[in-house]
């Protein structure tokens, strides 16, 4: 599932008339850069979720034949990232990918969705995140996310503290996580809490650079990156 139904405020004015995802970086669209990773990777169909100028994600993914994509509708609410999930499990198989829509990113000797699939280990996990440390963190300016023991269990963010490592927007995700979820609008946030609590929340560390393209700011560096500088 690629998560597209944001209303990219932090990328504001570029998306006064466009969908955040629509954002071109390096020459295509924020929502291409993912699409064609998970072609890359052998997946053969995606769900992306749609609310804020809805229509214009949807003529653009039409014709796309790898992935093939359907459309999750949040045109009527928008569902947050939790709540989206939900809304699109019955399109989704178990376990299933979930990334979020607007980072890019470099893969290292092995891609992003065969790293998550190689650790994967569905008795023992929820979820697991791929993770990347603060060094191969482009454009990131924040106190990270999560802490990881030695078996790759996490937990949050302690206060007063920096976390050794952020949160890609890359998760492979058993349909268990969404179990008893609450109706309506939710982060997904309340699922890893409940997740960590149970010890089934787990991290993968990312062997390649990942780039936050959250603002306009962010979007030269990462093509100046991408380009090879």
């Amino acid at each position: 599932m690629v998560l597209a139904a944001g209303l990219g405020k932090r990328m504001r004015p570029l998306t006064v008339s466009q969908p955040k995802p629509m954002v071109r970086v390096a020459g295509k669209p924020l929502l291409d850069h993912a699409l064609d990773r998970l072609a890359t990777a052998g997946i053969a169909r995606a769900v992306v979720n749609v609310h804020y100028l809805p229509d214009t994600i949807i003529a653009h993914v039409k014709n796309r034949r790898a992935p093939a994509v359907t459309i999750s509708d949040e045109r009527k609410q928008l569902l947050e990232t939790g709540g989206g999930l939900v809304r699109a499990q019955a399109q989704l198989p178990d376990p299933f990918f979930c990334l979020n829509s607007d980072n890019v990113w470099l893969d290292g000797p092995v891609d992003a969705f065969r790293q998550l699939s190689h650790a994967w280990d569905p008795a023992r996990m929820d979820a697991l995140l791929l993770l990347v440390a603060h060094t191969g963190a482009r454009n990131f300016r924040g106190l990270g996310d999560f802490h990881m023991d030695g078996y790759g269990r996490l937990d949050r963010r302690r206060p007063g503290r920096i976390a050794p490592f952020v949160f890609t927007g890359i998760q492979l995700a058993a349909k268990r996580l969404l179990r008893d979820a609450p109706s309506g609008p939710f982060s997904t946030n309340l699922l890893w809490d409940r997740a960590i609590g149970e010890g089934r929340l787990y991290g993968c560390a990312f062997n390649g650079e990942w780039f936050e393209v959250g603002t306009p700011q962010a979007i030269a560096p990462t093509e100046l990156a991408l380009t090879g500088g």
